[in-house]
C-alpha cells in the first residue's frame, strides 16, 4: 500500500491506493482498450438500443422532492425568447429563424451516473478514533468535495457552489464509458416481485442463462422498475414500483461477488441498484443505510448507474439467447459535478 497524504487507514475490503495515491477512477482503470475490443466482438447486427428514460421520467407526485423533472423553456435575448426568431429583423434580408433553449434540471432526476463524488462514509483515515467524512480513496468532504458555506441559507444569499474538486462526474466522460457489458435478468426470473435478491439466487440466475462476466465489464441488472416509470407515466405507482426485485445489498456473498468479479460498472432500471427499503443495520451499531453503495463507490471506486430503460434489450436478449453487447455511455462532461444524466446505447 502507498504512502497517502489524506489517509493512513483504508477500509476493509477496499482498494484505495491500488491505482495511485491521487487515483479518481477506481475500478474504470479496467476499462482498457482491449475491453472496447471484446465488446465489439460481442456486434453480430448492428442493431442500437436506446437505454435512456425520457428526461421527465420518473413523472410527478410524491417522488423524491429534492430531486426535481426537468424545466425547458426557451433561451433569452434582449429581455425577449430566442425562439422562432427571423433573423432578418436584425439582418437585412436574411431568412434563417432560429429557435435556442435552455433547461434547469436535477443532474440524478432521471437515466443516471453516480460519480465516486455521490456517496461518502464517516471513516476513521487516521487511525486515531475520530471518524471523518470522506470518499473514495480518501478525497475529504469540505476540500475535495466541497459545497460553500451558507449555500441556500435563510439569508437568500447563495455564493458559488464549488462542487468535486476530485472523483467528479467528468472523469468518467473522459473515460469514455465504453467497452463489454453484461445483462443479468432478474426480471425474467423473478417475476414483479418485492423481492431481494440473494447471493445464491444471483448465482443460480447466472448459471441458468449462462452470463460469462469478466475484468472490467460492465454488469447491468434488469427489475421491470423502468418499465413501470414508462407504464405509469407521469404519476409513477409506488406500490407497483414496489413489486420489482432488486440485490440484496446486506447479503456479504453479493458484496463479495462484486469483488470478486472485477467488474468496473453495476447499472440498473432501478432507483438505487440495490433493495430498498434495506433494513437498518444493527441497533446502535454504526453503518451503512446503502451498503452497496458504500461498497461500490466508496470502497471500490464502482460508479452506479440507475433507472436505466432496458426493457427493449433485455427481451432481445432473451429472444436471442444472449447477454453480452456493446454498451456506450458517457455522462455529461460537467466539471465537478457528483451525478449525470446519459444517453446510453447498446449495440448487440
Amino acid at each position: 500500500m502507498l504512502d497517502n497524504p489524506r489517509w493512513k487507514m483504508r477500509p476493509p475490503g477496499s482498494n484505495w491506493g491500488d491505482f495511485g495515491p491521487d487515483d479518481e477512477l477506481g475500478r474504470l482503470n479496467w476499462l482498457t482498450p482491449a475491453k472496447v475490443l471484446e465488446g465489439l466482438r460481442e456486434v453480430t447486427e448492428g442493431r442500437t438500443f436506446c437505454l435512456s428514460l425520457p428526461l421527465d421520467v420518473p413523472g410527478t407526485g410524491g417522488w423524491g422532492s429534492h430531486r426535481l423533472p426537468p424545466r425547458l423553456r426557451p433561451a433569452m435575448r434582449n429581455g425577449a425568447p430566442l425562439f422562432n426568431f427571423e433573423m432578418g429583423t436584425e439582418k437585412p434580408g436574411a431568412t434563417d429563424v432560429v429557435s435556442d433553449d435552455e433547461v434547469v434540471l436535477t443532474l440524478q432526476y432521471s437515466t443516471q451516473w453516480d460519480s465516486l463524488a455521490h456517496v461518502g462514509q464517516l471513516f476513521d483515515t487516521q487511525g486515531d478514533g475520530l471518524p471523518r467524512p470522506v470518499y473514495y480513496n480518501g478525497f475529504r468532504a469540505q476540500i475535495d468535495v466541497c459545497c460553500s458555506p451558507g449555500w441556500g441559507a435563510a439569508s437568500g444569499k447563495e455564493p458559488p457552489h464549488i462542487g468535486a474538486r476530485h472523483l467528479g462526474v467528468e472523469n468518467m466522460a473522459v473515460a469514455c464509458m465504453q467497452g463489454r457489458a453484461v445483462m443479468i435478468d432478474l426480471e425474467k426470473h423473478c417475476g414483479r416481485t418485492n423481492h431481494a435478491v440473494s447471493y445464491r439466487e444471483l448465482m443460480d440466475i447466472i448459471a441458468k442463462d449462462g452470463v460469462k462476466i469478466g475484468r472490467g465489464d460492465m454488469v447491468l441488472l434488469y427489475t421491470g422498475f423502468g418499465d413501470v416509470l414508462l407504464e405509469t407515466h407521469p404519476r409513477p405507482d409506488a406500490q407497483l414500483l414496489e413489486q420489482t426485485p432488486a440485490i440484496d445489498g446486506r447479503d456479504p456473498e453479493v458484496l463479495r461477488w462484486i469483488t470478486d468479479t472485477g467488474i468496473c460498472a453495476l447499472i440498473s432500471d432501478c432507483y438505487a441498484v440495490e433493495y430498498r427499503p434495506s433494513p437498518a443495520p444493527p441497533l446502535h451499531q454504526p453503518g451503512s443505510y446503502l451498503p452497496l453503495h458504500e461498497h461500490c463507490l466508496f470502497k471500490l471506486g464502482i460508479p452506479l448507474g440507475e433507472m436505466w430503460n432496458l426493457g427493449d434489450l433485455a427481451r432481445y436478449l432473451r429472444e436471442k439467447r444472449r447477454s453480452a453487447f456493446l454498451l456506450t455511455a458517457p455522462p455529461l462532461r460537467l466539471p465537478g459535478a457528483v451525478g449525470s444524466p446519459s444517453s446510453p446505447v447498446a449495440t448487440v
